[in-house]
């Protein structure tokens, strides 16, 4: 009986693909143990090391890493916040288009539901990205925050323009508008006489939208006043979306 031979042996790694095999899990180790060392300053009480690199911690932190300790609360947000968004699109023959308003939220909670693994995208980037301004501004929708105040408008702007896209109803897209639209959570039925869940509307002013702002640079200063809250919808616009999130034309 002839003796059974097993597969042949692998032909080794040349001496270049060994050593680009060594670059690569030392390139990833030092940029995985960079990214722990700078989380772990970020969330550390304060420290000599911390305070002295603070600067660099916070221009690598914020705002893609932010650490956000709200599912601890004591006290949970109890409304529901859809950010909701509208475009100004020039038509080729001059003629300009203000889009109705957009739930942004709502599409990605649409995408969102039934979706075993939704993505970090969906559950969190525009959420971050809306607290991250309304913690940098106050109502008046001035700066509170210096340097994170402007960063956390380009951050908001580049996201909606994304998501609209340079090209919109066979025109382009030179302005947006955001707003949010802030509803409280329905009260349980056995709440005697429970509070009307009535809507509210924080309307920011018009970004300019621009090649600087696509590149991911500070967008223009807004071009008009910010409109105040209030319990409606501005006038003109309508409340009601379609399935695709779209409302009426304003």
């Amino acid at each position: 009986m002839e003796p059974t031979q097993g597969p042949p042996p692998a032909a080794p790694l040349s001496l270049p693909g060994r050593l680009v095999v060594a670059m690569t899990v030392g390139a990833v180790t030092v940029g995985a143990l960079y990214h722990l060392a700078m989380v772990f300053l970020h969330v550390a009480p304060p420290n000599t090391l911390s305070n002295e690199h603070a600067a660099a911690v916070s221009d690598y932190i914020y705002p893609e890493f932010e650490q956000n300790w709200k599912l601890f609360a004591p006290d949970p947000l109890q409304q529901n916040i859809h950010v909701q968004a509208r475009a100004e699109v020039r038509k080729p023959d001059g003629s300009t288009e203000v889009t109705g308003w957009v739930d942004m939220t709502a599409i990605d909670i649409t995408a969102m539901r039934h979706n075993p693994i939704p993505s970090h995208t969906e559950q969190n980037e525009l959420r971050r990205a809306w607290s991250f301004y309304t913690d940098s501004h106050n109502d008046q929708e001035q700066a509170t925050a210096g340097d994170r105040s402007t960063m956390s408008s380009t951050y908001l702007l580049r996201i909606l323009q994304e998501r609209f896209g340079p090209k919109l109803n066979g025109g382009d897209v030179f302005g947006i508008q955001a707003r949010s639209a802030t509803t409280p959570v329905p009260q349980p039925s056995w709440i005697a006489n429970p509070a009307p869940a009535a809507t509210q509307y924080r309307v920011l002013p018009w970004w300019k939208v621009t090649a600087a702002s696509s590149a991911g640079s500070s967008s223009d200063a807004p071009s008009d006043s910010p409109s105040s809250s209030s319990s409606g919808p501005p006038a003109g616009s309508s409340s009601t979306a379609t399935p695709s999130g779209q409302e009426n034309a304003s």
